[in-house]
């Protein structure tokens, strides 16, 4: 599979500045498999150490972790010679072991010519820990996602189809309908299949969809446990209710997250450590409404305004036990949950695509799903399930705050009129 993260990867390989690198992520999202085959592709060996796999591992850094000392024991224990600049060593789930996160301000202050990239998959839970001493400013952090509509379409060898949806976004053209019909079949596949690397693979290989929800609701299991298994007691049932009630949300048509709709009685001091959990440990992600459309837009949040999303649309469809059939046609049964599921899609293709994502909303209620900050511009982005693009609340948003252009994502083919670009939702990816 085609992994956007491996430019990035070349590129720290590559940099005079570079620091043991820190790639984080929820579970399953492609972290070891990237590693390893960039490991293989690039390095003349791969020195690996899984955390979780191996636990005693762990007691290797319970005393000295400078590299003088490591690399000898890592060296045999891996049974790889471990060469400057030519063998990339690995910790994998590495938050099961918090010193060999401290060990890696040594190995850039004292042995920077070593190549090691960790992965773990509760990092952002355990970064907020006290008992370890986090490197700060002495690692490259980088956060991975599951792949996105144009990974999929890759994988789904789509190439020349994905070159030719690249060019309609340049030049505002539009698809030759053929083209722009099975874009949009590949794009409601994605809806059901998601992102996860494991249920992409399985697609292609079976186009089964019943296997490809097994393989969901494994997942979902395995964040289940991890709320139990990293969290306090007292929070793992406030953050699976969270959890579960966030899909109920995304069915309503006002999306903005509301703590009352968790339980009865419900307030923000309750079950904001649960929400915090939720996002930190990259399940889910937490975009906030912008009082003022000024820059930088973070200046200008309001902390108590917020939206809540899934990190994968596939995942928010096995939650939801919703029919593959029912998405694939877009069946009427759905109108009320279809706004919220094509939100939680566009959200996560524009997160992954590198965007801190915001939303809008005028004082009589108007709203704008998307703000981002694009080359230099704040751009209002309008969402569309179905390829009816009447975008009241979006000429609201232009009247007041008079964006150098907006975007409308929706069914409709490519196109550019009245300064609004209108982009198919296959071809989110390309924002």
């Amino acid at each position: 599979m085609q992994r956007k993260i491996m430019s990035f990867l070349t590129e720290w390989k590559d940099s005079p500045h570079r620091k043991p690198l820190i790639l984080q992520g929820a579970r399953q999202v492609g972290k070891t498999y990237s590693l390893l085959e960039f490991g293989r592709t690039y390095y003349e060996n791969v020195a690996y150490f899984n955390f979780e796999s191996t636990p005693k591992l762990a007691s290797v850094f319970e005393g000295e972790i400078k590299p003088d000392y490591l690399l000898p024991i890592l060296s045999h224990l891996s049974g790889q010679t471990i060469v400057k600049e030519k063998t990339l060593i690995i910790f994998d789930e590495v938050q099961k072991c918090e010193r060999a996160l401290t060990a890696l301000k040594y190995f850039c202050e004292e042995a920077p010519e070593y190549h090691i990239a960790v992965a773990g998959s509760l990092l952002g839970v355990a970064v907020n820990r006290e008992e370890f001493s986090f490197p700060v400013g002495k690692v490259d952090i980088k956060t991975m996602y599951p792949m996105d509509m144009e990974e999929f379409m890759l994988a789904m060898g789509k190439e020349d189809l994905v070159m030719r949806i690249r060019e309609c976004f340049a030049t505002n053209s539009p698809m030759p309908e053929i083209l722009h019909e099975e874009a949009m079949n590949l794009y409601r596949q994605y809806l059901v299949v998601g992102g996860m690397p494991e249920c992409v693979i399985k697609f292609v290989e079976t186009r089964d969809y019943i296997l490809i929800r097994h393989t969901q609701s494994m997942i979902l299991e395995g964040y289940l446990d991890d709320m139990s298994k990293y969290n306090k007691k007292n929070e793992i049932k406030k953050t699976r209710l969270t959890y579960d009630n966030i899909t109920v949300q995304l069915s309503k048509k006002n999306t903005r997250f509301q703590y009352k709709l968790i339980k009865k009685g419900a307030r923000a001091a309750e079950f904001e450590n649960a929400v915090e959990w939720l996002a930190l440990s990259g399940i889910v992600s937490q975009i906030y409404k912008a009082e003022q459309i000024r820059k930088p837009l973070d200046n200008y949040r309001d902390i108590d305004s917020f939206k809540i999303y899934v990190s994968d649309v596939g995942l928010l469809c096995a939650k939801k036990d919703l029919l593959a059939q029912d998405i694939l046609y877009m069946s009427d049964e759905l109108n009320d949950f279809k706004g919220g599921m094509t939100e939680n899609y566009v959200n996560s293709q524009l997160i992954i695509s590198g965007y801190k994502t915001y939303y809008w909303m005028s004082d009589r209620g108007a709203e704008v799903d998307f703000i981002v900050q694009r080359k230099g511009d704040i751009i209002p982005i309008e969402v569309k399930s179905s390829d009816n693009t009447k975008a009241k609340s979006l000429n609201v948003y232009i009247q007041t705050n008079k964006p150098k252009y907006a975007i409308k994502l929706s069914a409709k083919n490519f196109g550019f009129e009245d300064n609004k670009k209108t982009v198919p939702l296959y071809a989110a990816f390309c924002v």
